[in-house]
């Protein structure tokens, strides 16, 4: 039966218009409403915040019985940034997520120290605040020993906010000889030269060995200078294995110089890191000091004579320069001479710094001619101590030159005979003083 029929036509179509209008409608209005309700956040993940102690310290190390104190305790927040999830929108595959990041503190409610038989004097703390991600915040409380001595354990409570709460005992030694001592002690020996000369290289030998009860474990040397002109040959760091209570171990490294590193003792810096049996970081500091001496090298450069030549029976001066090529001064320098002359055959020079030189002048009287062989010896002193050192010479010292004397003779002596012949010996023959060839003529 059509319920449509008697109706009119035009009538029929206004209602169909009006009954799709109020869907759409309805339609467009649900979805701003999830759309509203999409826009609102949520956070869907957030890493809790973990609050750990890092370290403590009792001091004094040894409390006396019924004498006071304190402990220091490190907490550390170890949580970092967290990701919060938002909702921001509709797809037809699902929902569409951003993340944004924030931080999360710990909320500490409070920090106390539970001593038991050690009484807490101060330090209880409640609503104590927040410890933002990755710092650390010190808490010390005052504490007073109990009268029987011993090792004891009082433990500190924290309270976090909507997480995990810590108890973290701590020893506390009262007066107990057999707790003393116990912790590692590493005992450095250093075994190197006497003395080391700018640029070269030389050995340090450690031997470290642990004079406490407890064993050092993670142990790692490491070391530095503060100049360029002394380092290390290997590496700055090495590892060494544990050490027990009474055990010892040897190392050796090797460091090299320039022949610029100042003389003197230079210092190089020795870490010494380790960790205890609980993972406590230790360090200690030692020095290894490196006594530089320089050492002097005495030579020649040039042997020089005034006059350049040489010749018998003349005064004449020998000048020396004597150079230092060593890494050290050469102080209180003086050479000698062995020549068989007369005359100033010692000099004293005094001090000759390195890559420097200086004169070594001689003053002799002369001697006959012909070929000396001597020797140039210098004395001197470095950081060292006293050195000698000799070097082979040679002197040519000429005749003397009697030509021109002897020719000046003979040319006198041929004159002499000339007018002795002439103006003595003819007059006296030929009587009159006539040539012989004229007194023939004359016959």
């Amino acid at each position: 039966m059509n319920v449509q029929a008697g109706v009119p036509e035009k009538e029929l179509n206004v209602m169909k218009k009006a009954r799709i209008e109020s869907t759409r409608i309805l339609l467009v209005t649900g979805v701003a409403l999830l759309l509203l309700l999409g826009s609102c956040a949520s956070p869907v993940s957030a890493t809790d915040p973990t609050v750990i102690i890092s370290h403590y310290t009792v001091n004094p190390p040894v409390l006396a019985p019924e004498g006071y104190g304190t402990i220091q305790v490190t907490l550390t927040n170890t949580a970092g940034t967290a990701m919060i999830r938002e909702s921001s929108g509709i797809s037809t595959g699902g929902e569409f997520q951003t993340t944004r990041s924030t931080d999360i503190p710990a909320v500490i409610d409070s920090v106390q120290l539970m001593g038991g038989e050690i009484r807490v004097i101060d330090g209880n703390f409640k609503s104590f605040g927040a410890i933002g991600p990755g710092q650390s915040v010190n808490v010390t409380f005052s504490i007073q020993a109990p009268a029987a001595e011993g090792l004891y354990f009082p433990e500190v409570w924290v309270g976090i906010n909507g997480g995990k709460n810590v108890r973290y005992p701590v020893p506390v030694n009262v007066n107990s000889a057999s707790y003393v001592m116990q912790s590692p002690i590493l005992v450095v020996h250093k075994q190197l030269p006497e003395t080391v000369n700018p640029g070269g290289s030389f050995p340090v030998t450690l031997t470290i060995s642990n004079a406490g009860a407890i064993r050092a474990s993670d142990i790692i040397l490491s070391t530095s200078t503060s100049t360029t002109s002394l380092g290390s040959r290997g590496p700055n760091t090495i590892s060494l294995d544990p050490l027990a209570g009474g055990e010892m171990q040897a190392v050796t490294l090797e460091f090299i110089t320039d022949r610029f590193v100042a003389v003197g003792l230079q210092k190089i810096m020795l870490g010494i890191d380790y960790k205890l049996p609980d993972g406590t970081q230790k360090h200690q500091d030692e020095v290894i000091e490196v006594p530089i001496m320089g050492e002097a090298e005495l030579g020649f450069v040039s042997v020089d004579t005034t006059p350049r030549r040489v010749t018998s029976g003349t005064p004449f001066d020998i000048t020396i320069r004597i150079e230092n090529t060593g890494t050290g001064e050469a102080k209180q320098v003086a050479a000698t001479i062995d020549l068989p002359m007369t005359g100033n055959r010692q000099s004293f020079i005094g001090k000759i710094k390195p890559n420097n030189d200086a004169p070594a002048v001689f003053m002799l009287d002369g001697g006959s001619g012909g070929t000396y062989e001597y020797n140039v010896t210098i004395h001197y002193t470095d950081d060292l101590g006293t050195h000698t050192a000799a070097f082979p010479m040679t002197l040519r010292v000429t005749p003397e030159d009697y030509t021109g004397t002897i020719l000046i003779v003979l040319i006198l002596v041929i004159v002499g005979g000339f007018l002795a012949y002439r103006y003595w010996y003819l007059p006296r023959k030929n009587g009159n003083g006539a040539l012989p060839w004229v007194k023939k003529n004359s016959k």
